[in-house]
């Protein structure tokens, strides 16, 4: 099935009275970005947090955010002088700059990281072991992130296969068209024909050729309409296997050739019909496109 690049989970974990959040989102983005924010001292699991992230998805922009609990081991608290008198010194220089109160003890002392747990001290077993349980819920949130993925993206299957399903109408329309029928096409070429010898006094073999050659072109868009049919088919096959590597971008690159025939047949179309089917084509590719450029 097609996955999305937008979602959203949690997961909470819990070891020796010391508790934990993690929160993974994700939105559209033309390969994986991961953004992690983890608290100070957590620096060893984000290696083995980005590799988990990756192992579960493909592209999108990724934020996870992990969030202590207060130890129930604390040994009460502490100020963390060195970021107050930072906090001090960036609160003198901008006093004089913008209007306003001063700053007040209790809001900055609720400013994070300026009060600190005292932890108890533990041995590197223990360490161990809690970095291996958050390591597993994050591996959890991430799984849970995949699933809301992916659906959103059976959602997504459903709306570009009726997108795709407009687009083979419309070109089925079209094809349909009495000015495209092989007949009609010969009739307006004689006009054109006619035309030209009418107005073009002195004309060359060659020039007449060259301009037989383009009225041709221009009056037959069956080749379009082929190719739209093609890249339906197309369409219709990356999303029943949605799992295909790369099914996002390749979704993405079709859009962009459903609209470079659209755009061939409008600027070829003579007929008033052709024109408006061809618009309507326009709009479903916008459509469509916008879709695919969410699934991963």
């Amino acid at each position: 099935m097609l996955a999305s690049m937008t979602g959203f989970a949690r997961a909470e974990g819990q070891m020796g009275g010391q508790g934990w959040t993690w929160e993974v989102k994700s939105v559209n983005g033309r390969s994986l970005e991961l953004r992690l924010r983890l608290p100070p001292g957590f620096d060893t699991i984000e290696a083995p947090s980005r590799a988990l992230a990756a192992d579960r998805l493909k592209r999108g922009n990724v934020s996870i955010n992990l969030t202590m609990a207060p130890s129930a081991a604390a040994q009460g608290y502490r100020v963390n002088r060195a970021l107050l008198r930072e906090i001090a010194t960036v609160a003198r220089e901008v006093e004089g700059m913008i209007e306003g109160a001063p700053p007040r003890l209790d809001g900055i002392l609720a400013l994070r990281g300026v009060i600190e747990p005292i932890e108890a001290v533990e041995d590197e077993a223990v360490t161990m072991a809690r970095e291996a349980a958050l390591l597993q819920s994050l591996g959890l949130a991430l799984d849970r992130l995949a699933g809301a993925r992916a659906a959103e993206g059976s959602k997504l299957a459903i709306v570009l296969a009726g997108q795709l399903g407009d687009m083979a109408r419309l070109a089925g329309e079209a094809k349909a068209l009495a000015a495209l029928r092989p007949e009609a096409l010969r009739a307006r070429l004689k006009e054109q024909v006619a035309a030209l010898l009418d107005g073009g006094a002195g004309l060359s073999e060659e020039r007449l050729a060259l301009e037989l050659a383009l009225l041709a072109t221009k009056l037959d868009v069956r080749e379009e309409l082929d190719r739209l049919a093609a890249h339906v088919a197309q369409g219709q096959e990356l999303i029943a296997n949605g799992d295909v590597a790369g099914v996002g971008r390749r979704l993405d690159f079709l859009a962009q050739e459903f609209n470079r025939e659209a755009n061939t047949l409008c600027s070829k179309s003579n007929d008033a019909n052709l024109t408006r089917i061809g618009l309507e084509l326009k709009l479903a590719i916008d459509r469509f496109r916008e879709q695919a450029q969410n699934i991963e």
